[in-house]
């Protein structure tokens, strides 16, 4: 199998910390203060370590990247997306609360793409277990997103067999 076509990823505890917790249990209003992004309560939001250089490399390969993302709160991950400098990385995003299979259908007719050719990194194995039975290749993230895992990720895709999408 090719390369992925698309490379999705799920925000808390994925992409990002928010000081332990998901991004709807923060504070509102965010702000960005020397550089770093915090809620009313000064919990701390940033990416895990390796993020902007998994982001840099899709760039680099012209790999479209996008979210899926089941949050509470949507106006909040996208002003701590904002507050990130981040949007503009993502080609797409599903952020709303709903299951993550029709964040990836809504992918699929947004993009045009099949499940097949879309990698997804995701920390909870209900969602890993879920969009793999639709055929997309997942990989779990147990200690937020990192350049090895993603690499992994990408050898998990293009040797992908319909049997053993799912990584765990």
């Amino acid at each position: 199998m090719a390369a992925p076509k698309l490379i999705v990823f799920d925000l808390d505890f994925t992409l990002w910390d928010c000081g332990g917790t998901w991004c709807d249990c923060l504070t509102s209003p965010f702000r960005s203060s020397g550089g770093r992004v915090l809620d009313r309560r000064n919990q701390h939001v940033t990416f895990y370590p390796d993020v902007l250089s998994v982001l840099d490399f899709c760039d680099a390969q012209s790999m479209p990247i996008a979210l899926a993302s089941r949050t509470e709160q949507p106006a909040w991950a996208r002003e701590l997306l904002d507050l990130l400098a981040a949007t503009h990385r993502f080609a797409f995003a599903e952020i709303y609360p709903s299951s993550k299979v029709k964040h990836f259908s809504a992918l699929r007719d947004a993009t045009g793409l099949e499940h097949e050719s879309m990698l997804f990194f995701d920390d909870e194995m209900r969602n890993i277990t879920e969009v793999s039975r639709l055929g997309v290749t997942s990989v779990l993230v147990e200690e937020g997103m990192s350049m090895e895992l993603f690499r992994k990720g990408l050898s998990q895709h293009s040797g992908s067999s319909d049997a053993s999408r799912a990584e765990g």
